[in-house]
Order: C-alpha cells, then structure tokens, then sequence
C-alpha cells in the first residue's frame, strides 16, 4: 500500500524538517508496512537518507544531468539529496504549466534511465466527465501515449482534475469503474487515487480492489493527519 504526500507549493524548509522527523518517529514506533512517500518543494529537499521510514520525492525535474534550464532542476541535484522517486504528470503541470505529452514522455524517459522510482499522474477534466464513462476512459489513455508502462518500478495515480483541491472527491463508483479499467491493462502495477483524499474517505477508496494506494495533498500537509492517513491504509492492508 503506497502512501504519498505531495506538499506542492507548501512549507518551508524548517517546516518540512520538522514534519519528516515526526513522521520518521512515527512510522520507527508504529512499524507500518505502508510504502511511505513525501514529495516536498524543491526549496526544502532533505538528504534522504536522514529519513530512513520515508522516500523522499521530487515534484519535478527537467530530463537532464544539468544545463543551462533556468529555474529547473537535474539528475545533478536530486543525486545530491539521494532522491529517487519523482512525479511526473501531474495535471497542474499538463494544465497550469502546459507540459505537452511529448515532454512529459521525455521526463519519463529519462527518469527510467536513471532507475528512478515514478508516480504518473493521470486525470480526466470536468468536462471530460460530463460525457460518460468511454469518454473518461480514451481521455486517460490516450496520456500514456509514448509511455513505457512495463516499467517495474512504476506507480499509475488517477486523479480526476475537477477534484484536486476542491474538497470534492470522485464518487466510490466512478472511481472503481476507472481503477478498474486500469488494472484490466496494466494488471502488475500499482494503482492509486488522488483527489480531495482525507480521513472520512481514505478508508472506502483504499479499499477498493483495484486500489494500492492514494496520493494526497491537502489532508496530508499537517505531519500528525498525515500519519492518521497512514494508519488508516495500514488497517485497510491489515485486514486484506
């Protein structure tokens, strides 16, 4: 059961010190066999290996060693801090930042050639949604377009857009229906789901038989909720 918790743009690094140690404490005392995730800004990286119980991850990186790519960061950096899972795909980057398909194909790319561990990101728009179950399905496929998805060390999120941060999560039955979907074709990866996850409904999505985890945002920004989260997929992978 994967765990992960995407801080975005929150936190300082002094912040995010002190979360990692309470949650490195917490997971040493509670002996969870939860994979557990953090992907804090790039401002406050940590050596990772000062935090034994937790993967530390990137929310993002430019394909390459180093370079003149102002305001990015490369293999170079995240090397330094021992930091070897990332996230790639993310709707704020395909929507906000308009990373087109090809480039988020070549961030994957060399994140596999650097044996990195990957969550890729996937997620339909509103009104997407609003056009039925086929629609929703063609949408998301069609983001693996040059994506390598035998990769052994890859993780599938799906978040839905219209819920990343607005406090309304997808539906139990829609998001089985997309899990689901998902396991049919990519049947040895992990799925997990994003989207307005919190301690009221981490539980019923967690369960979910296609379901192998969840990456959260919100809820998981204060260290003692993200460790009741935790605790939550632990039982649910306790009582499987």
């Amino acid at each position: 059961m994967i765990t992960a918790a995407n801080f975005k743009v929150n936190h300082t690094r002094e912040s995010t010190a002190s979360y990692l140690e309470a949650l490195n404490l917490f997971l040493d005392a509670y002996s969870t066999h939860c994979d557990v995730r953090v992907y804090p800004a790039a401002s406050s990286f940590l050596k990772a290996d000062l935090y034994p119980h937790v993967k530390l991850g990137a929310q993002n990186f430019y394909p390459a060693v180093n370079g003149a790519y102002t305001g990015e960061i490369g293999s170079q950096q995240l090397n330094e801090f021992g930091i070897k899972n990332v996230l790639i795909g993310h709707s704020e980057r395909r929507v906000t930042l308009r990373e087109t398909q090809d480039f988020i194909a070549k961030k994957y790319a060399f994140a596999k050639e650097n044996g990195w561990e990957i969550i890729y990101c996937i997620g339909e728009p509103k009104d997407v949604r609003r056009n039925g179950f086929e629609a929703v399905a063609q949408y998301l496929l069609d983001e693996f377009e040059d994506i390598d998805t035998d990769y052994d060390k890859l993780s599938i999120a799906y978040e839905p857009i219209w819920a990343i941060g607005t406090g309304v999560s997808a539906e139990i039955k829609d998001i089985a229906e997309v899990l689901d979907m998902l396991k049919s074709r990519f049947k040895s990866t992990p799925l997990l789901y994003g989207g307005s996850v919190n301690t009221e409904n981490l539980r019923q999505i967690i369960s979910l038989k296609s379901c192998g985890g969840a990456l959260i945002g919100n809820a998981a920004l204060d260290a003692a909720n993200f460790c009741k989260l935790i605790q939550i997929a632990q039982n649910v992978q306790k009582e499987e």
